[in-house]
């Protein structure tokens, strides 16, 4: 699983981390949803459940990487800010991709630094 942040936005590290967490959450609850799915999950649970935490520049990048994801057949959850604290609501943050093939989430993320 690939956690990607938007740099551009000014969230403390506490946001940052309840945005991410957000992220591995919802896709998640995707796996639900088919049997091919589930298997990837269980999969993933198996090898221990890794997450990579990566930046993006803008909302723009975000967003794109997302869609390219999507149309590769990937899980992907976008999150949105509840505008309780730092950010106006409806703040596009975060994006999960994953769990799923390293090989084809990499095609999409290998450019993209640590946060």
């Amino acid at each position: 699983m690939v956690i990607i942040v938007r740099s551009d936005l000014s969230m403390g590290k506490g946001k940052v981390g309840a945005q991410c967490a957000h992220a591995a959450l919802e896709c998640c609850r995707q796996t639900l949803s088919n049997q091919k799915r589930q298997e990837m999950f269980h999969s993933w649970l198996q090898v221990g459940q890794p997450k990579i935490v990566l930046k993006v520049q803008n909302e723009e990048e975000l967003l794109n990487l997302a869609d390219k994801a999507q149309r590769a057949g990937l899980i992907t959850a976008i999150i949105k800010d509840a505008g309780r604290t730092q950010l106006r609501y409806g703040t596009v943050t975060v994006v999960g991709i994953g769990p799923g093939s390293t090989e084809v989430i990499d095609s999409f993320t290998s450019k993209l630094r640590l946060l």
